[in-house]
C-alpha cells in the first residue's frame, strides 16, 4: 500500500478490525519512510451491478450518485453526515441483497424515497420533486398529501 503522505511503497498494518458497517475491514497502517499513520478499508469485490436508466441505457452502479442525490435533498436540513451515510448504506445493502445483475433506476429511486420519507419529510419531498419530475402544482400537491397522511 502506497503512503498517501510521501508516496513510499512500504507500509505496515498495525491494527485490523471490522468496520462499523460490518461489511469491510478497517486497517490502520504506518509508513516505514515518514512514520505517518493512515487508515484503509478493505471490501469484498462483487460482480459489478448495472443500472438500467429510464431511456434503457445501462451504466455501472455508482454509490456516489445516490449520495449526491440524498445530499441535495438534505441540504440545510438537520441531518448529519453519518445519518446520510447510514441511509445510503441501507439502500446499497438492499440493492445488493436483491442478487440481480441489472436493476432498473426506478427501483433505486423508490428505495431512496422510502428511506428519505422515514428520515425527513422535507428531504423526501425535495427528492420526489426531482425524481418524479412533477409537471404541475397539482401532481406536486398529490405527493404532499401522501406525506401529510
Amino acid at each position: 500500500m502506497k503512503c498517501p503522505f510521501c508516496g513510499h511503497d512500504n507500509t505496515r498494518v498495525i491494527d485490523s478490525r471490522p468496520a462499523d458497517d460490518g461489511s469491510s475491514i478497517r486497517r490502520r497502517r504506518v509508513c516505514d519512510e515518514c512514520s505517518k499513520r493512515f487508515t484503509t478499508y478493505e471490501k469484498v469485490e462483487t460482480i459489478p451491478l448495472i443500472v438500467i436508466k429510464k431511456d434503457n441505457n445501462r451504466e455501472t452502479y455508482d454509490r456516489a450518485k445516490i449520495e449526491q442525490g440524498v445530499l441535495r435533498a438534505c441540504h440545510k436540513r438537520p441531518i448529519s453526515a453519518s445519518q446520510i451515510s447510514h441511509l445510503v448504506d441501507e439502500i446499497e445493502t438492499e440493492i445488493v441483497n436483491m442478487e440481480e445483475k441489472e436493476i432498473p433506476s426506478s427501483v433505486v429511486g423508490e428505495k431512496v424515497m422510502e428511506k428519505l420519507k422515514n428520515l425527513d419529510s422535507v428531504a423526501y419531498v425535495r427528492f420526489a420533486s426531482v425524481y418524479r419530475e412533477f409537471k404541475d402544482i397539482n401532481s406536486f400537491m398529490e405527493e404532499l398529501k401522501k406525506v401529510l397522511q
